[in-house]
């Protein structure tokens, strides 16, 4: 299974790095440095620019980067095709459950990717979305293989969804090549780049280009959309290796293409060093990852905005809306407000809101100038704390009005809404404020229905609370799914649902099941 992660034309390019192994350090025998240590590249490639040939910078840094598989265990709901039959226990009988009921079922998954060696004791760097697992599955093990085909074992020492980073441990003490971070802060467009990794899983593989552009917004918003882009082929494969400038410094991490069939179209998209870096660390060493939140929905300043505003094009944030009790709403920020600075920061489309905010501590106050009703004001905040990724979906799932179309009703859980056509989610203090449901409220919230379900034609929708089910109160998404399995155990063919719409008072609701 290749893992890929797409965001609106973005597709992540996953799998491996690595070739022949040679070393071209010049150093003594058993002297340990960096494959791209200044005393080594100043013998590679003397001069800045490109080369009259990639070869000896790829010989040179192709030691240290590497292939990672995983193998995870992924839980699949196993449909009974006799259900509603007298076969039905049968089926599920044969299926390995007890008293009738199927067991769940799993299957195995794998993932592969490219990544680095940034230590000579094994550490290596590579994309969090190439190792990490989905909501319904577990990672069991990674490995690690060398350009000479030797395998390792890895562990993951740390992870952060946000910026799509990961660190990993080879399980060795052997010594390993590694290479160094540089300065993407330097990269110039037009600058040769050199991208190391195995797209679709053909082998190592070298491809070469130039800086398209620095500092890219690919308009995902979120903490870290600054991207170098390169015109370097990087394809499904390349996820998580290295992207080197011509003195052989690891300048940016591939991370994702642009692409409308799945190759590479020259529209290339690198983690930058700079932020890469910091991260990197605070993973090696155990840290939390914290970063600053002010808890607003903002929209770029578009033309029609930037006109009706009178505004500058590409100055600015324009808020949709405040969270209640973050840190914009503690310092009186509005929807309808424009940002125009974090900090003494421009807001630019290169410099976005979020950027700026995340990169601050939480807990530090800072000036927010802003523009209201044609004039312009500054605000301090005492920023706080990013939910983290997960908590943040949760949020989205329940920050528009409930004729919203476009909202996405995140992860389902498959038992539920094959048995109920419901996608719900944990009843969080969050999700209660949105809903404007009584402090305190236990339950799940709906996320979706299915309108061709019994749910779906007894009026049930998006935002409704299920407090209790067949008079079980209810805490939680696996308490539901128990109390249907339950049901089924018993021969019912339906749940007595006693629901919460906002505004309203409970009430029960019978819903068959499917």
């Amino acid at each position: 299974m290749n893992k890929v992660r797409y965001v609106y034309g973005l597709t992540s390019a996953l799998l491996v790095g690595g070739a022949t192994i040679s070393l071209v350090t010049g150093q003594p025998a058993g002297a340990q440095v960096a494959q791209n240590d200044d005393r080594v590249m100043s013998q590679v490639v003397p001069r800045a620019g490109a080369p009259a040939s990639f070869a000896d910078l790829t010989e040179q840094l192709q030691p240290a980067v590497v292939n990672i598989a995983t193998r995870q265990r992924v839980e699949v709901q196993s449909r009974n095709p006799f259900q509603g039959t007298p076969f039905a226990d049968l089926f599920n009988r044969r299926r390995g459950g007890g008293n009738g009921q199927a067991q769940p079922q799993t299957r195995e998954a794998q993932s592969l990717g490219s990544g680095f060696i940034i230590s000579a004791d094994g550490f290596v760097v590579t994309n969090n979305h190439v190792v990490a697992p989905n909501e319904r599955a577990t990672l069991e093990e990674i490995t690690i293989t060398m350009p000479d085909g030797t395998e390792y074992e890895a562990e993951l020492v740390g992870a952060d969804a946000a910026s799509d980073l990961a660190v990993l441990k080879i399980q060795s003490s052997n010594d390993f090549p590694f290479v160094k971070f540089g300065n993407s802060a330097e990269a110039r467009v037009g600058d040769w780049v050199v991208a190391i990794g195995n797209p679709f899983g053909l082998g190592g593989t070298v491809t070469s280009g130039i800086v398209s552009a620095v500092l890219r917004n690919t308009g995902q918003g979120g903490a870290y959309d600054r991207y170098i882009q390169t015109d370097a082929s990087i394809n499904r494969g390349n996820s998580g290796g290295p992207l080197f400038d011509m003195q052989g410094n690891v300048i940016g991490i591939n991370n994702a293409i642009f692409s409308p069939s799945g190759g590479s179209v020259g529209i290339g998209f690198a983690i930058p060093a700079e932020i890469a870096v910091p991260i990197v660390e605070q993973l090696k060493s155990g840290q939390e990852i914290e970063r600053g939140f002010l808890g607003v929905s903002i929209q770029p300043i578009t033309d029609d905005l930037a006109d009706s505003l009178g505004l500058q094009r590409n100055r600015g944030e324009f808020v949709q809306s405040v969270q209640d009790d973050g840190a914009a709403d503690a310092a009186g920020i509005q929807a309808g407000d424009v940002v125009l600075k974090i900090d003494g920061k421009d807001v630019t489309s290169e410099q976005s809101l979020s950027f700026l905010v995340a990169n601050i501590s939480p807990g530090t106050r800072i000036p927010i100038e802003l523009l209201r009703d044609g004039q312009r004001r500054t605000v301090n905040a005492t920023v706080g704390k990013r939910p983290t990724e997960a908590e943040l979906r949760q949020q989205q799932m329940f920050s528009e009005d409930d004729d919203d179309a476009q909202m996405e009703p995140g992860d389902s859980d498959g038992f539920i809404e094959e048995k109920l056509g419901l996608q719900v989610v944990d009843l969080t203090p969050e999700i209660v404020r949105q809903l404007r449901a009584e402090e305190g409220t236990t339950g799940v919230a709906i996320t979706a229905v299915d309108p061709n379900s019994d749910a779906g034609r007894k009026g049930l929708r998006r935002r409704d609370i299920i407090l209790s089910a067949n008079y079980q109160d209810i805490s939680s998404v696996d308490d539901l799914r128990e109390i249907i399995t339950q049901a089924e155990a018993d021969d019912r063919d339906a749940l007595l649902l006693r629901m919460q719409r906002p505004g309203q008072p409970a009430r029960y609701l019978p819903v068959r099941l499917r």
